[in-house]
Formats: structure tokens, C-alpha cells, sequence
């Protein structure tokens, strides 16, 4: 954080809504350097080739974990570039080593493969002090929900097999492990073959569609230790981030379609309780298919001092910046709002809302109206920079925010006061995805080639993982 070189380089996940053999997802090279003549372009698209893919999220060959562990990589070099598709199961495995502004498909896995495991929608990956990659999967063959973990090969990238031994949990989604305390927690978004065909209220009350739970596995035995149900307000965690300091056994978990922020840590008697620390509430409103209007957290993100949390609410619009420099009562010291569905101009009216006075206004940087809501967030080295994107999921972008399948999605930039709090939207900087030559894109993750605040674990020193 302190020393790291400033990015010049975004690696961004971009799903084309409009499939064809010429149209398919594409991961874009956006250069974010403010002395580039190609300052907030996008400089080079590599595309998947295959259709039906929904790449979502990305990860890393090597991470900080590897520099800790003898005769893991005996030279870390963070090369290659893991993408799991969430619909067709492929996992792409891209080199970014030899042109990092050009990156070139090095390897693709088949879905087959990841069929023999009993395996599919694949999402989170990390790399391992053991020289694997951890991919978490979502679902079996059929669609129902499952958690599981594969193995690759962090040098063939063969699937080596499945991670977990024995009971798991009902669903799966992010992951993050500690070493030092033993400990990987997992967090549970839903079944598949639900949440691909849209959202739709009703299903938040099946136990078998969604899911409500934190999973704690022992990380040396790969066994489930214990499994925390959190009821309705806690419905669909998704992002879960240990504080980055490897001997702090605590961290945080955004609940999407419930709209709370949960603080994980481990008890005195070893076991591991969560806690409700920040509820963003819902906001009653006319125009809506309901009386009341939740925010959606669906990405947290925090900073590598870990003294800033950020959350986003997709549909409320705004994101929030909380010190969490006593993580058991965050403290909002920023907010800004960033489009979403209550605005000045919008078809829904506030009726009752315990925090605004009035109804934002909507935002225009360079001319260019922002679309949609904020979704996710990517921060700098340093702190003092904040990437956001606004696409989720392309079935729930069609859904609720239809005029980004039509005009694309944008990457904008926020100002952090790392000092004292406080956010402010840089009203030069924008990447305009809708203007393509294959059509409109859905910008979605974004990881730095020297890894960032999510990308990387470390471990204790001397830990051998």
C-alpha cells in the first residue's frame, strides 16, 4: 500500500448481452494511466470465442501467498489470468505475461471437465501457498445448488480434483481462507438453475432456492466445522473479505437481497460468530413491484490498511465508505450516489425515506448519463482511488436495468480522502462501454496486473500455508 507503483492497467470482465459466433464476452484492457494518450480507453479486446459463457469474476496464477512458502514457486511470477464462466463452465486461462496490454488465451477448459466432478458454475478464484488454484462452484450438473471447490494445476492447469472432504454447505459463492487461524469461510448466493432464469421475490422464502448461510471449513483438513444461518435479513451473503491482516481472525460478508453488512470473528471457545453491524434500510416507494425498495449490497471491498470498507446498494444507487478501524461498529464517513433506481427523474417515488430528504439527482460525467446502478468496486494500492462498474449479472441486468443491455455499461472513478473519509466523483474520468463495435458491453470485475485488494491473501510470516 505504501510502496506499490500506481496502476496503469485495468483487467476488466465484460459479458456481451447479445450473443452471436462474432459477439462474445470479452476481457478488456483498459489503460487508467493519467499520462497515456489513451488515458480511460479501453486499448485492447480479447475475446472468449464461445458463446453462452457469462464470465463473471477473475483470479490470479500466483498471489501473495506463494512468496511465503519454500518450493512452492521458487520465482512467483502473476502471469496468468484465471476466468470462470458462470454458464457454460469453461475456465479460461489467459497469459498477461508477455504483452500485458495485449493478453492472449493461453488455455481453455471444458466444461466436461469440471463435469466429472459433479461440478459447475464456477466463480471465485484464488491461488494457493501450495501452488493450486481454488475455484468455487456453485452447483452440481443439474443446476441445484452445491458447494464445492476444484483444484488446478497452477502450472498445467489441469483440474486436479475437488478441495472439500465430506458434508459442505447447501450453497457457494465467494471464499477467503486464513492459515493462521485454521479457517476458510464461504458465503451462498443460490441455486443455479434459479438465479440464471432471473429474480424473482417469492424465491427468498425457499431454503432450496437461495441461500442464508456462512460456512467455516478447517483449512487443513478441508472439513466443514460449522455452518451460521443468518434468517431472512441475511439472505444471499455474497462478497466475503477477512480483514487483509493474516493475524486478525475477523471479517465482513455484504447479504445482497437483504441489504445488511455482517462482521465474522472467532470466539473465545473457538467457534465463530456473526454479527449484523450495518443496516441499510429499505425505502418505501410508489411505482415499484412493492411497497418498500432494498438497496442490494452486492460487492464489498476494503482497503489494504484495512481501515475503510466500501459497499455498494445496486439498486438505491449509492456506494458507501465506512471506517471500520473498530470493525465491530463501522462508521459512515462517506456516500455518494452513483445512478440506481430512486432518482429525481425516475418512474418510482420515495414515499417515506429515514435517511434522504429528497430524491437524488441523476449523474452525467463527460455528457454521458450514468446508467444503471453501481455494482462493482475495485481500490488502489494506495487507497485514494475507487473504480466502479454497474453491470451484475446479465438475466438481472435485463431485468432491472434494461437500458444497459441497450446502451452498455461505463467505469467511473472516485476520489478517496484516505485522511479523514469522504468520496468524491472524478468528473474526468469514464470508460464508455457502450460504444463498441460489437455493441454494448457489461463491464463487471476489474483486477490490476500486480494484483489488488481482493485478489491477494497473506499469509503470517514463516507460515507455510
Amino acid at each position: 500500500m505504501k510502496h506499490g507503483p500506481r496502476e496503469e492497467l485495468l483487467y476488466v470482465i465484460c459479458v456481451q448481452p447479445n450473443q452471436t459466433n462474432e459477439k462474445t464476452d470479452v476481457l478488456a484492457t483498459v489503460d487508467v494511466d493519467p499520462s497515456s494518450p489513451t488515458y480511460c480507453q479501453i486499448i485492447h479486446k480479447l475475446k472468449t470465442g464461445r458463446i453462452n459463457d457469462e464470465i463473471h469474476h477473475s483470479g490470479w496464477n500466483v498471489c501473495s501467498s506463494c512468496h511465503h512458502v519454500k518450493g512452492c514457486c521458487e520465482v512467483p511470477v502473476r502471469d496468468k489470468l484465471i476466468l470462470p464462466a458462470l454458464n457454460s463452465d469453461r475456465i479460461y486461462i489467459v497469459d498477461t505475461g508477455k504483452k500485458p496490454k495485449a493478453p492472449t488465451i493461453y488455455k481453455i477448459i471444458e466444461a466436461e471437465e469440471m463435469h466429472r466432478f459433479k461440478c459447475s458454475t464456477p466463480h471465485t478464484s484464488h491461488c494457493l501457498a501450495s501452488g493450486e488454484v481454488m475455484i468455487s462452484t456453485l452447483g452440481d450438473t443439474e443446476g441445484n445448488g452445491k458447494c464445492d471447490f476444484i483444484l488446478l494445476d497452477s502450472k498445467t492447469f489441469d483440474i486436479k480434483g475437488t478441495w472439500a472432504k465430506g458434508k459442505s454447505g447447501a450453497f457457494n459463492y465467494d471464499f477467503w481462507y486464513q492459515p493462521h487461524f485454521d479457517i476458510m469461510v464461504s458465503s451462498e448466493w443460490g441455486a443455479p438453475k434459479v438465479f440464471k432464469k432471473g429474480f424473482q421475490s417469492p424465491d427468498l422464502q425457499d431454503i432450496n432456492k437461495y441461500g442464508r448461510s456462512l460456512n467455516f471449513f478447517s483449512w487443513s483438513k478441508r472439513e466443514l466445522l460449522q455452518t451460521v444461518n443468518l434468517g431472512l435479513e441475511g439472505v444471499t451473503p455474497l462478497e466475503v473479505r477477512f480483514l487483509h491482516d493474516p493475524k486478525q481472525p475477523q471479517g465482513f460478508v455484504g447479504c445482497a437481497l437483504g441489504s445488511k453488512l455482517y462482521r465474522f470473528h472467532l470466539k473465545g471457545d473457538g467457534t465463530w460468530a456473526v454479527d449484523k453491524v450495518v443496516d441499510i434500510l429499505p425505502k418505501k416507494v410508489s411505482g415499484w413491484g412493492s411497497d418498500y425498495l432494498d438497496g442490494v449490497i452486492t460487492d464489498i471491498i476494503l482497503s489494504l490498511d484495512d481501515k475503510y470498507l466500501y459497499l455498494n446498494n445496486w439498486l438505491h444507487g449509492d456506494i458507501r465508505q465506512y471506517n471500520i478501524s473498530d470493525p465491530a461498529h463501522p462508521k459512515l464517513t462517506g456516500q455518494l450516489f452513483l445512478g440506481g433506481k430512486i432518482l429525481k427523474d425516475s418512474k418510482i417515488k420515495v414515499l417515506e425515506d429515514k435517511e434522504l430528504k429528497e430524491q437524488p439527482d441523476p449523474v452525467y460525467v463527460k455528457g454521458r448519463r450514468i446508467l444503471g446502478g453501481p455494482q462493482m468496486m475495485q481500490l488502489s494500492l494506495d487507497g485514494k482511488r475507487l473504480y466502479v462498474t454497474s453491470s451484475l449479472f446479465s438475466p438481472w441486468d435485463r431485468q432491472f436495468y434494461p437500458e444497459i443491455i441497450e446502451h452498455g455499461s461505463t467505469m467511473v472513478k472516485v476520489d478517496i480522502d484516505i485522511e479523514n473519509g469522504g468520496m468524491k466523483l472524478d468528473e474526468n474520468f469514464l470508460v464508455d462501454f457502450g460504444k463498441e463495435p460489437d455493441g454494448p458491453l457489461l463491464a463487471h470485475e476489474m483486477r490490476y496486473p500486480g494484483g489488488d485488494c481482493t485478489s491477494d491473501i497473506w499469509l503470517a510470516e514463516h507460515e507455510q500455508g
